[in-house]
């Protein structure tokens, strides 16, 4: 069995990566995550974030092991720190239409296609550090098995993806109660599985990921 990869944050030097590459003489290099991938419900986030060479913020992680209250806190500091930044996002339409990998890539493109500074400009990065994916770009690229406990860019790009999606699941709360999307931001909880069969799925559920929990019958009569 291959042994699994475990990283300490604190013990590893996670500007490494970026820092050889500015060494090699790239000025933008973008850093790429996306967040609500494994989600039953709502869209897929990614964001691109241009980091300024050589800083590092200080709490910055991979985004899933930061409390709620630390990520909101960092994703001030983070975009009043960084060169530029890009959202890219998706619905649950799309991702049942084209399955979640290529929804994700798909916005992770729309995220670098959005890299804007401050003043609006757009910025072209000249290299892309990427969470475990490769995309279909001319612009050279380092895919990280892992990349958000790696790579300082990925993990603060982890976090404004996390903190832009939680904001818009909450949001949809209010509109679909029912389903503790603003606890359980769309992911598969035990109280958002019992009130899919229970009330059956809203609009924004993704109708691919349900089949298991709904069954084929009852999917057919959703579908």
């Amino acid at each position: 069995m291959r042994k699994k990869e475990i990283f300490d944050f604190d013990k590893i030097d996670i500007l490494e990566i970026e820092n050889n590459l500015h060494k090699e003489g790239c000025k933008y290099i973008a850093c790429i995550d996306e967040v609500g991938r494994g989600c039953l419900a709502g869209n897929v986030v990614t964001c691109a974030i241009i980091i300024p060479a050589g800083l590092k913020i200080e709490g910055v992680n991979d985004s899933k092991k930061l409390t709620e209250k630390k990520r909101e806190k960092l994703y001030s500091i983070i975009l009043e720190n960084c060169i530029a930044y890009g959202i890219g996002e998706l619905d649950h339409i799309v991702i049942d239409d084209i399955n979640i990998k290529n929804a994700t890539k798909k916005a992770m493109l729309m995220a670098i296609d959005n890299l804007k500074d401050k003043d609006g400009n757009k910025i072209i990065p000249d290299h892309l550090c990427i969470d475990a994916e490769h995309l279909d770009t001319d612009i050279p690229q380092t895919s990280l098995i892992k990349g958000d406990a790696r790579c300082h860019g990925i993990a603060a790009a982890s976090i404004i993806a996390k903190v832009t999606r939680d904001r818009d699941i909450v949001k949809m709360a209010e509109i679909y109660p029912g389903y503790d999307f603003e606890h359980n931001k769309g992911y598969g909880t035990k109280k958002h599985r019992e009130a899919l069969l229970k009330i059956g799925p809203c609009p924004i559920h993704r109708k691919t990921y349900l089949k298991k929990i709904l069954g084929n019958e009852q999917m057919k009569i959703t579908l």
